[in-house]
C-alpha cells in the first residue's frame, strides 16, 4: 500500500510539474506576442515619424523653390520702379517709336518676372486702406469725405512673390 501512496503521490507531483510546465510554456509564449507586440508599436511609431520626416522636408523644399527668386526679385523692383517712371517722361516727350520699343522691353520683363512668380499687388485710387496689405507713407487732409480712411495716391507699387509679399505698396492715405 506504501508503494500504491508513492506511485499516487509521484503520479501528483508529474501532473502538478506538467502543469507548471504548460504554464510556463503558456507565459513564454504570451511574453513572446507581447515582445512582438511592442517591436510593431516602435516600428510603426518609428515609420510614423519617418513619413512625417520626409512630409516635412518635401514642403521646406517646395517652400524653397518658391523663394528662391526672393533675393534677386528683390533687387530688380527699383529697375522695375524706374522703368516705370521712364515710360512715363517718354510718354511727355511723344517721340512715338522710343516709347514703343521701350514698352516692348518694359513688357518683355514684367512678363518674365510674372513666370517666375513674381505678382503686382493691385491698388486703386479710392480703395479702403488696410494695414496688413499697405503701407502708409504720409496721410494729407481728404478732397472730399467720403476718401476719408481711402487710399489717395499710390507712391511705389506693391508686389507678390507667390504668395509671399515681399514688397508692400507705399499709399497717401485721406485724412
Amino acid at each position: 500500500m506504501n508503494k500504491k501512496k508513492d506511485t499516487s503521490e509521484e503520479k501528483d507531483v508529474k501532473n502538478k510539474n506538467l502543469k507548471q510546465e504548460e504554464t510556463q510554456e503558456i507565459s513564454v509564449e504570451e511574453q513572446l506576442k507581447n515582445e512582438v507586440s511592442q517591436e510593431k508599436e516602435k516600428f510603426l511609431r518609428l515609420f510614423a515619424e519617418f513619413e512625417n520626416y520626409k512630409k516635412r522636408t518635401s514642403r521646406e523644399r517646395i517652400e524653397l523653390f518658391k523663394t528662391a527668386n526672393e533675393e534677386l526679385m528683390t533687387v530688380l523692383l527699383p529697375i522695375l520702379d524706374d522703368f516705370d517712371r521712364g515710360l512715363a517722361e517718354i510718354k511727355k516727350a511723344k517721340d512715338k517709336e522710343l516709347l514703343k520699343g521701350m514698352e516692348l522691353i518694359n513688357n518683355k520683363l514684367k512678363n518674365s518676372l510674372t513666370q517666375k512668380g513674381l505678382n503686382a499687388i493691385k491698388v486703386e485710387q479710392g480703395e479702403a486702406f488696410d494695414v496688413e496689405l499697405h503701407e502708409a507713407i504720409t496721410q494729407i487732409p481728404a478732397p472730399s469725405d467720403d476718401l476719408k480712411g481711402k487710399i489717395i495716391d499710390v507712391i511705389e507699387q506693391g508686389y507678390k512673390l507667390g504668395d509671399k509679399v515681399i514688397r508692400y505698396p507705399k499709399v497717401v492715405v485721406g485724412q
